[in-house]
């Protein structure tokens, strides 16, 4: 005989029998957001470049710091909507948010990131320093 958890775990739950295995996601899960949003890193010359997708925030929303070469972009957006009508009351709280972190290496102008933000995507600029900006090639001459 299996044990009860090996059992519990074959039978299909009540809730799945009455209401289907996707009556919770199609009902209830479908106005929030779990998920982290996705991020492009590039490299230039010049700078590195962040990108992030942060469709539907503005960006009082969203927040930047930098504490010892780390880069941390976060979010936290609440939001309370009551409707009244005669015969009923609907109440509904939405809360996302999320935290993203990046270590920077020492070759970076930390004093001179910029951000912006353009249509639902975040852009840090992160420039570098001088010394670390690649030379192109250098012709020696031969004496």
């Amino acid at each position: 005989m299996l044990p009860n958890v090996l059992r519990r775990n074959r039978m299909p739950g009540l809730l799945d029998e009455f209401f289907g295995t996707d009556w919770l996601n199609d009902n209830f899960m479908t106005d929030f957001n779990f998920t982290v949003p996705a991020v492009n890193i590039a490299e230039d010359n010049d700078e590195y470049r962040i990108e992030v997708a942060i469709p539907g925030l503005n960006k009082k929303d969203v927040k930047i710091d930098l504490h010892n070469n780390v880069l941390t972009i976060s979010s936290e957006k609440k939001e309370d909507k009551e409707e009244k009508k005669e015969s009923y009351v609907r109440r509904e709280f939405h809360y996302s948010s999320f935290k993203r972190a990046f270590t920077l290496p020492d070759t970076v102008e930390k004093d001179k990131i910029k951000a912006s933000h353009t249509e639902g995507i975040l852009v840090v600029s992160i420039p570098k320093k001088p010394e670390a900006v690649e030379k192109g090639p250098k012709q020696i001459s031969i004496s």
